[in-house]
């Protein structure tokens, strides 16, 4: 029997080819990352219909850090004012809480994790979403007190993750049962996993009541340099060419249906902002920085986003191979039921080729899981 771990490695094969895309702009160089620099390139694209308003989701976060660069130097104005598209914010702070706005028609377009996209799309039979674009990869990790030292060592310990059923609880959910370490949702495994907002986590670690996290940047980060704790399994070493998706952008299928054209311009805006962060590092910390300000009050400390930022690589491929075997891990966990389909349809990705084909980049799959 193939174990998930030799699973995960064997995604390397399929994956491989789309990263190159994402890998190669990645490493270019500055002259090209000027943000404004695609706007020529969608005068070849063809016209589809605009909205009057989009309302954009977010979280005020540096895994949402292309949101936030294209917020900071206005590339969302620049490819949807052309359209005559006035554009509304929203700042969230849980995936379910974007999906439940989706849901009640009060948010078109977001950016999101993989897992609460996963949720919304097969609690809605598949009507309710489509990924449209990915963003960013990497930045989880567990992270324990320095006296654990390995598998063995985590049996009766308590571990807290974001939120039940969220990407980094069904994560150490799998990989526990990988280890031979059982879990429940409704009471005390072998190792006890706590679901806690992250903030409250780091409170608690200090207190001596977790014994560790499997979360996200900057938290994993801020575990380390606040809490003394330490890092005890990057995830990027569970998957082929250490990435996975951490976040992608959504969009309502009413929404994507009925105005196409700004969802595209949308994408315009993202692309454009990670071009924008691979050639400009320290401006786009800085940027972000000022975002995260604007919206939480409080800037991260230096250090943390210097270190977490490391942690993360942004791109557009949507890395739906791994999204796939998140919800295989959800489902065998219990957390998730799939319907005679599965994932099949969740990906959009044709405006985004539109996109990159313009722009002269290779385009991206949906490795049999939607439109491309």
């Amino acid at each position: 029997m193939t174990t998930p771990i030799r699973r995960r490695r064997l995604l390397g094969a399929l994956i491989g080819g789309a990263l190159i895309a994402s890998t190669t702009l990645l490493g270019a160089p500055a002259a090209q990352a000027v943000a404004p620099a695609a706007a020529p390139a969608a005068e070849a694209l063809p016209k589809l219909a605009t909205a009057p308003v989009v309302r954009i989701g977010f979280f005020a976060n540096i895994t949402h850090a292309p949101a936030l660069v294209a917020q900071q130097l206005r590339l969302f104005e620049t490819f949807l004012g052309k359209d005559g598209t006035k554009i509304e914010y929203t700042a969230f702070n849980a995936g379910p809480a974007v999906i439940e706005a989706m849901k009640g028609g009060a948010i078109d377009v977001s950016y999101i994790g993989p897992n609460p996209s996963i949720a919304g799309y097969t609690s809605t039979g598949g009507t309710l979403l489509r990924v449209v674009s990915g963003v960013t990869s990497g930045g989880a990790a567990l992270v324990v007190k320095p006296g654990i030292n390995s598998v063995s060592d985590l049996k009766g310990k308590k571990i807290a993750t974001p939120q039940l059923g969220n990407t980094q609880d069904v994560a150490l959910r799998a990989w526990l049962k990988e280890q031979g370490l059982k879990t429940s949702t409704t009471g005390a495994g072998d190792v006890t996993i706590t679901p806690t907002e992250n903030a409250t986590s780091l409170t608690l670690f200090k207190k001596g009541e977790i014994d560790g996290a499997w979360t996200v940047e900057p938290w994993t980060t801020r575990l380390v340099q606040e809490g003394g704790a330490k890092v005890f399994l990057d995830e990027k070493t569970l998957w082929p060419g250490g990435q996975y998706v951490t976040t992608n952008i959504i969009a309502s299928q009413q929404f994507l249906n009925k105005y196409p054209g700004t969802v595209r311009s949308i994408l315009q805006a993202n692309n454009s902002a990670i071009k924008y962060i691979a050639g400009n590092v320290d401006k786009s910390r800085d940027v972000v920085q000022e975002q995260i300000t604007k919206w939480t009050g409080k800037p991260l400390p230096d250090a943390v986003i210097r270190n977490a930022w490391g942690n993360l690589r942004f791109t557009w491929d949507p890395l739906p191979l791994t999204l796939a075997k998140s919800a295989d891990d959800a489902v065998a966990a219990g957390l998730l039921t799939l319907g005679q389909n599965k994932l099949s349809g969740i990906y959009d990705l044709r405006l985004l080729n539109q996109v990159l084909k313009a722009a002269k980049a290779k385009p991206v799959s949906a490795q049999g899981l939607g439109r491309q």
